[in-house]
């Protein structure tokens, strides 16, 4: 009997280091995460599976936590997609800014058209999680305002204002958004050059912009 109890004494001895490394090394995984990190996986899980993959369960199993540890950084699935939604806001405003950079007129606006198309393209799992009315966020609101306002600062050089430039911006979201969603999603099925007929699209939003005043 006495070795017996001698034995569970000694491997009980023996776990508790185990147990507490693991407790450890839980609670240093927990201390390191930050919303930043948990919105980087929401988005690894995004490109892999699409937004219908993004789930709470899901982000805490690729941040190597439990799911209630979450709440400290998101209040719920619906505020980690908001979340992304300003992540991805703030991307495309990136890669507007820099597209942009030292052009003006039917440069400026052109190299936006490009570069916005390509991202489409580039992430189309990503864009598929766009909001699509972020000044109407809170949450949302600042990032969506920089995304409009340097397409508004495009118009400028077009004498483009107010309200004229309000409709001017909506109309080449419709234009790339419509010509990049049915590209990334294989709807163009002619030989026809994809590239040619894009930029026939930038010709004739550029013609209008030239009779908006």
């Amino acid at each position: 009997m006495r070795k017996i109890f001698t034995k569970i004494s000694i491997t009980a001895l023996a776990l508790t280091p185990l147990a507490n490394d693991i407790s450890f090394w839980a609670m240093a995984v927990r201390s390191r995460l930050t919303t930043s990190k948990v919105v980087d996986a929401a988005l690894e899980l995004v490109d892999e599976q699409g937004v219908e993959g993004l789930t709470l369960a899901a982000v805490a199993a690729r941040t190597g936590v439990a799911t209630p540890s979450l709440y400290k950084h998101v209040a719920s699935l619906a505020d980690l997609r908001g979340h992304v939604g300003v992540r991805l806001l703030e991307e495309m405003a990136e890669r507007f800014t820099r597209a942009v950079l030292g052009l003006a007129g039917d440069e400026a606006v052109a190299a936006l058209m490009h570069a916005y198309r390509a991202y489409v393209n580039e992430h189309p799992k990503r864009y598929a999680a766009m909001p699509m009315d972020p000044l109407h966020d809170e949450l949302q609101r600042a990032a969506g305002m920089k995304l409009m306002e340097i397409q508004l600062a495009t118009l400028r050089g077009y004498g483009i204002e107010g309200s004229a430039a309000i409709h001017a911006t909506r109309r080449l979201r419709v234009i790339v958004h419509g010509f990049a969603s049915i590209e990334s999603s294989g709807g163009f099925g002619l030989p026809e050059g994809l590239d040619d007929t894009y930029d026939q699209l930038i010709r004739m939003y550029l013609n209008d912009l030239r009779g908006t005043r």
